[in-house]
């Protein structure tokens, strides 16, 4: 067997591989640009014969070996460290994405300096992979020491910039987010500067970012964002037309330069005339429905001016950022919606004689609306309160007003019998929920403080699914209250529900909270309760609302995507100390 039908480090492969390696190499030849096949380790399957040449290695030299270990270089012929290396980044992420100017060695030791493009791929059946595509860069598309010098982008560069563009923007649902990517994908490949104007929902226009190549890198022009003047009506100027949605055109300097007709078209003489800019784009950035503001495209440092050849690709690149900013700003307006309602359900807290009680609500960062996790806390008799927590399954508005079902539902049952165990009040609820509300499954934890005669405070609870409570002595020892632990609301099965009571030490602090604080999709639960217990131990000392800020910033697992809700009190200090 020859060396193109070995494996890595001399490990054979099959026939059939052998085969359908040399079926890839004959695909490949149908491709005018150097094209290597990768697997989705980075081992090369297939290279065509212009990849071969470009490479100075033959297929025996290149079949079977690493493409990152073999290949990639640094400017000085060393090799490129797999962290920084955005092809294997690209094939990890199984993204498309372009690389300008980057090194290669060639099978006679010397350096070549290609751009790339790589995009997934099947190399064969059942093989997850990615195709590279390698191409010399035009001398004057390097990074030169004295600036960015930019010719025609070809074909290729077009399709691997518009791929990125969808990549990257379709990546975020952060509005500030999407056009800073689009920005750095833009600034300095096709121009020395970015602006972008956008249209509030009252029609207003705003100037919300200015990006100029500078020195290398990326700066962002303060002084030239803000507030805009409205758009005018029947203003010919690109700017105007451009956030009336009409066509992408060119400007410069002297579509300016005439008295100008509106206020949009004296803040554009003062962009021009602070940027230096001799030829600018503009194109609209259209949504689904509606106009969402203006990209403008400008240079000042490269001589080359703009034709209305680079109008098409302009607007191409517009109307992926108008989906992208359709989608995130749709998002945040869901997610306000769904935060404010579930804000308004949460109910103020009560002021108990000697103790302290705060709670937090957090919604998930990443979700597309907030769930159904909620607290409460009311009064059942003068030295007597109820407490809760819950979380209605859901991350939804579906979930949250479940939530606001169970929580009412709750508060009635309790009002009616004060004086009743929390284990016959949560019965109640389970039956309620099965017959009532629209509520799937549902956890809590519902408990009684009372003042006792020797003037501590006792809690008698019992648990419903829940995380249990946490308890932290002003000594700083933590344990968890996981007596009293039931079935969950709403399965359809009837038991008999437990009670527990404990009695609540001196300036301690009792903990309630919902599974998004300690649960991660990466670590078991045992790891986020112990977790939080070595935390909520250090923090004793803590006043209140500290103790609950930190907690919520130490433990929290930062690839946890559900919200979270906290409940907490501390007891006062002994009779004798107050």
């Amino acid at each position: 067997m020859d060396d193109a039908a070995s494996g890595r480090e001399g490990i054979p492969v099959s026939e059939s591989q052998a085969r359908s390696g040399a079926l890839l190499c004959e695909a490949l030849e149908g491709l005018q640009a150097s094209a290597i096949a990768l697997d989705d380790d980075g081992l090369i399957l297939a290279a065509n014969s212009a990849a071969q040449s470009l490479l100075g290695r033959d297929a025996s030299e290149l079949i079977g070996e690493d493409f990152h270990d073999l290949l990639h270089r640094d400017k000085h012929g060393h090799s490129m460290p797999r962290t920084r290396c955005q092809i294997r980044k690209a094939l990890l992420t199984r993204r498309t994405r372009h690389g300008d100017a980057e090194w290669f060695a060639r099978g006679d030791g010397t350096l070549i300096q290609l751009s790339w493009l790589v995009t997934p791929s099947t190399p064969g059946p059942g093989v997850a992979g990615a195709l590279t595509m390698l191409y010399e860069p035009k001398q004057e598309d390097v990074h030169h020491s004295d600036g960015w010098h930019s010719a025609p982008l070809t074909e290729l560069d077009r399709l691997a910039l518009l791929a990125e563009t969808t990549t990257q923007l379709t990546s975020t649902l952060d509005v500030d987010e999407a056009l800073h990517r689009l920005a750095a994908l833009t600034v300095p490949r096709l121009a020395d500067w970015a602006v972008f104007d956008l249209l509030t929902e009252r029609d207003e226009v705003r100037r919300v970012l200015v990006v100029e190549h500078k020195d290398g890198i990326l700066v962002e022009r303060d002084d030239l964002q803000g507030p805009m003047p409205p758009v005018p009506a029947e203003s010919p100027m690109p700017l105007s037309r451009a956030l009336r949605g009409a066509a992408s055109s060119l400007a410069g300097p002297a579509t300016y330069q005439g008295p100008p007709d509106s206020g949009i078209a004296v803040e554009q003489q003062r962009l021009f005339t602070e940027t230096g800019m001799h030829s600018a784009v503009i194109a609209p950035i259209r949504g689904l429905r509606d106009v969402l503001g203006a990209l403008t495209l400008g240079r000042a440092q490269r001589h080359v001016t703009f034709t209305p050849a680079d109008l098409p690709l302009l607007e191409d690149l517009t109307r992926r950022a108008g989906l992208a900013l359709d989608n995130a700003r749709l998002y945040q307006r869901q997610r306000k919606v769904a935060e404010t309602m579930q804000r308004h359900l949460l109910p103020q807290l009560p002021v108990l004689p000697g103790l302290e009680m705060t709670a937090r609500y957090v919604p998930a960062p990443d979700a597309s609306s907030v769930g159904g996790d909620w607290y409460d806390a009311f009064a059942l008799a003068p030295h007597a309160h109820a407490l809760a927590i819950g979380d209605v399954v859901g991350h939804d508005l579906d979930a949250a007003a479940g939530m606001a079902q169970v929580r009412n539902m709750l508060r009635a049952f309790a009002w009616s019998h004060p004086e009743a165990a929390p284990s016959a009040v949560v019965t109640r609820l389970d039956e309620a929920v099965m017959h009532v509300a629209e509520v799937p499954v549902a956890t809590m934890i519902l408990a009684r403080l009372t003042l006792g005669d020797d003037t501590l405070w006792h809690l008698h609870w019992t648990n419903a699914g829940h995380p249990p409570p946490l308890l932290v002595t002003h000594d700083g020892r933590a344990r968890y209250l996981d007596q009293a632990h039931g079935i969950l609301l709403g399965t359809g099965v009837t038991r008999p529900r437990p009670d527990a009571v404990t009695v609540l030490p001196p300036r301690s602090t009792l903990l309630l909270y919902t599974d998004g604080l300690i649960e991660s999709p990466h670590r078991s639960i045992d790891h986020g309760l112990n977790r939080l217990r070595r935390h909520a131990a250090s923090l004793a000392h803590r006043p209140l609302d500290s103790f609950c800020h930190s907690l919520l910033d130490q433990v929290r697992p930062s690839d946890n995507d559900d919200d979270v809700a906290m409940i907490a009190l501390r007891t006062p200090p002994p009779a004798q100390d107050q």
